[in-house]
């Protein structure tokens, strides 16, 4: 997941009647993340008139526009314009990021599968939970459900496989991991990878001005606490979490 992006990239394609994707790489990368992420900054600064939105995935970003307004093969050569510009990969990361500690319960029923990923990576049940709280990942992008995050990269030892199978349903703030990533989950839901924690943190916020805790480029620890601190976490609106800005 840290292999630089192939010669393919970046390329831009449309996506239904109304969009157009922007692709850095064909899979999840550092350097395709960064550049889905700067990327999407600098049209949001400046935006071509008849785009309506913005948005970026693991590896893209994506614009949708009114097709009345503005052409599929303007915006296209506006956007291979701005591709040639800068080289995107190197490009530094969005202003306004922060750096979330997010106190997480590690094991046990909070995340009954520790052992499992634990023994997926070669290591021990201690040796994981000990890994995985000091990792600081970047919030690579927001999807599935509203606010949740998904995170990476972790070491090489955590490019475990998902399961076979399906857990039926992991409860919301769940800490789940497979291919050197986590995903925090906002509501409760069957997932296939396996839950090693979970958290009190407020995902998604409807009634805030900014519903969603988390937006891609942040960074985050799940730190780790003692199965007692659970009912004064749950009981706190913010989850414990603390948030200090980025330079």
């Amino acid at each position: 997941m840290t292999k630089e992006p192939c010669t393919d990239f970046p390329r831009v394609a449309p996506i239904g009647l109304d969009g157009v994707i922007v692709q850095f790489g064909p899979a999840l990368s550092e350097p395709a993340n960064r550049a889905a992420l700067a990327f999407r900054a600098a049209v949001e600064r400046d935006p071509p008139d008849g785009v309506e939105e913005i948005s970026t995935s693991l590896v893209s970003t994506y614009l949708r526009f009114d097709p009345l307004f503005l052409s599929l093969e303007a915006l296209s050569a506006d956007l291979e314009a701005r591709l040639a510009h800068d080289d995107w990969y190197a490009a530094p990361l969005p202003e306004g990021r922060r750096l979330l500690r997010i106190p997480t319960v590690f094991g046990g029923d909070f995340g009954p599968q520790l052992g499992e990923a634990a023994e997926a990576a070669g290591m021990s049940a201690e040796a994981a939970q000990r890994e995985l709280s000091q990792a600081r990942v970047r919030v690579n992008a927001i999807g599935f459900a509203p606010g949740q995050p998904y995170l990476g990269t972790l070491p090489e030892a955590w490019d475990i496989p998902r399961q076979a199978g399906l857990t039926p349903r992991v409860p919301e703030g769940a800490l789940v991991v497979a291919i050197r990533q986590f995903v925090l989950f906002s509501v409760s839901a069957p997932t296939g990878w396996r839950q090693v924690g979970r958290t009190a943190a407020p995902l998604f916020r409807p009634e805030s001005e900014a519903p969603f805790l988390l937006r891609p480029g942040d960074e985050v620890i799940f730190d780790a606490v003692e199965p007692g601190a659970w009912d004064r976490l749950s009981g706190d609106p913010k989850g414990g979490v603390t948030v200090e800005p980025l330079a």
